[in-house]
């Protein structure tokens, strides 16, 4: 498990370094794997969130028929904001790609 953390301490440790001590100005060429690997775990993770929205629901009516109702209707808001964490993960990843920073 120690050795597991050090692997990744070290790793953050030169990916993070390599933007501070840049001398060039522009986009990273490593800014459209990054936003692949953001997009992906956010999409994966809302994915899974929505999956245990959805057992639960069922779950719930499948106990209790009469709350059918009242469960689709916080079924769907849930829904919603879950996918909505997907598409601003979306909209940050392209606006990483795609937006010069400032001074460039």
């Amino acid at each position: 498990m120690r050795t597991l953390q050090y692997i990744f301490m070290t790793l953050s440790a030169m990916l993070l370094a390599t933007p501070a001590f840049a001398q060039g100005s522009g986009i990273s060429p490593f800014a459209p794997i990054g936003a692949g690997i953001g997009m992906g775990i956010a999409s994966g993770l809302c994915g899974i969130g929505q999956g245990i929205g959805v057992k639960g629901a069922c779950e719930g009516l499948a106990r209790n028929p009469e709350a059918g109702g009242k469960l689709t209707t916080t079924l769907i808001l849930g829904l919603a904001f879950i996918e909505s964490l997907a598409i601003y993960a979306l909209v940050v990843c392209l606006i990483l790609l795609f937006v010069k920073p400032l001074g460039a």
